[in-house]
């Protein structure tokens, strides 16, 4: 999927539209806290550089991360430009789980013109190479230029947790992203669905977890080795409620 999504901002638009989008992807702001919106940070065109410096003469490393949609939208803005020819300009705020993430862009979900004439885009990022420890949702963002004469009448935006659409363009769409980020876990009790009531002080609940969570108690070992950056873990400690570590895998 990741190879199908590389090469549509240069060959989706430009077989739709005849000339393509062009992209400008924002860095990672800090931690948010939770708290949904807000994203910022100096534009960089194109991919980043994020490879280690090694010594010289040292073999130089060329493995490229790999991507993964962000785990939150939280707002669309589409402007059109006032000098002729008019272009709109899509701006997408998101989270991720964690620090690391890098590379920002919006990508077409699929190839070709639906019936509704709603461009279809995912909000993807280079992920972080090592796991990474819960300290809140980090806003990124991201601003793709359409071409002046493009055929869309909406904007729909997709990350792993949620899908924001402005329906009419110009025009903006926002949500507030109310899920657990485990900034302040670790010390906690974790409490199964039905548990424990909203706002128990001292409990995390099974309700507010994001999307694809896991709990790794005490007693039990972990199948397999997997790299997913939007799957937030939660260590118990040997009481089986006490939670001792929260990480991002």
């Amino acid at each position: 999927m990741t190879k199908l999504l590389q090469g549509y901002c240069g060959l989706v638009l430009a077989a739709m539209l005849g000339a393509g989008l062009s992209g400008f992807a924002f860095a990672q702001g800090a931690p948010s806290g939770g708290a949904a919106g807000g994203g910022g940070g100096a534009p960089g065109g194109g991919q980043q550089d994020i490879t280690t410096p090694t010594p010289s003469g040292a073999p130089q490393s060329s493995a490229t991360p790999p991507e993964l949609p962000v785990l939150f939208i939280t707002s669309v803005e589409v402007m059109r430009s006032t000098v002729e020819p008019k272009q709109d300009i899509v701006r997408v705020r998101g989270l991720t789980g964690s620090l690391g993430w890098s590379a920002p862009q919006l990508v077409p979900l699929f190839v070709g013109n639906p019936v509704d004439h709603i461009l279809d885009l995912q909000f993807i990022a280079q992920v972080p190479q090592d796991s990474q420890p819960a300290q809140g949702f980090v806003p990124i963002s991201a601003i793709l230029a359409l071409d002046a004469g493009h055929p869309f009448t909406g904007i729909r935006v997709r990350g792993v947790g949620n899908v924001v659409e402005v329906k009419q363009i110009p025009g903006v769409a926002e949500t507030k992203v109310t899920a657990e980020d485990c900034a302040k876990c670790v010390g906690k009790k974790y409490a199964i669905k039905g548990k424990a009531a909203a706002g128990t002080p001292g409990v995390v609940r099974e309700e507010d977890m994001p999307r694809n969570f896991r709990v790794i108690p005490p007693n039990k070992g972990v199948a397999g080795v997997t790299h997913n950056m939007n799957r937030l873990n939660i260590v118990l400690g040997d009481d089986d409620e006490t939670i001792v570590w929260a990480f991002w895998e």
